[in-house]
């Protein structure tokens, strides 16, 4: 079975368990933080790792989530390692939070500029993206700073990509000057 079959179907079952024991903001918040732990190495080599044995496993997960999140998230983590598919929980995370999104009809945005964007300009960029049918009922903005883009913004929502900034409009001008068949270099 692939990753994304088997990503897809555990994070629906969690979501569903959320969902039916009215718990899914709280189950949201543990896999935000989840989410933020694996990016440590040694946790992610840990659940990578066939050497460990899952009741090693299982003992750890508990000594570093135990008491920081909930009882259904933790128990979500058992069943988990217990069934040897913890090498996909990262990847399990990630579909959680999508179907999240998707459920709450949340759209997420990344907006990479040169420099940060100031407050008005954000709003502004939220309430046209809100106003468009390009996004769902509600906007989630993340925003990254690339000095490489000179000026302007790129925005990815989803699968598009609508690119502003000057650095891509240098690069179009530079192809078309140099597919420009009527000018002869001396």
């Amino acid at each position: 079975m692939s990753v994304s079959r088997i990503s897809s179907r555990y994070a629906k079952s969690l979501m569903d368990l959320a969902l039916e024991r009215n718990e899914l903001e709280a189950v949201k918040k543990d896999i935000t933080f989840f989410n933020e732990a694996v990016k440590n190495r040694d946790l992610y080599l840990l659940l990578k790792s066939p050497i460990i044995k899952a009741d090693k496993k299982v003992s750890i997960f508990k000594i570093i989530f135990g008491g920081k999140v909930g009882k259904t998230t933790m128990a979500f983590f058992d069943i988990i390692i217990r069934k040897g598919r913890e090498t996909y929980l990262r990847e399990i995370a990630v579909d959680f939070m999508r179907q999240y999104r998707d459920f709450n009809s949340i759209s997420s945005v990344i907006i990479s500029t040169a420099s940060p964007l100031s407050e008005s300009s954000l709003n502004e960029i939220k309430s046209k993206l809100l106003s468009s049918s390009i996004t769902l009922d509600k906007v989630e903005i993340t925003e990254k700073v690339d000095p490489a883009l000179i000026g302007g913004f790129v925005i990815e929502v989803g699968d598009r990509l609508y690119d502003a900034s000057i650095s891509h409009k240098l690069d179009e001008l530079r192809k078309e000057f140099i597919e420009n068949q009527f000018v002869k270099s001396f």
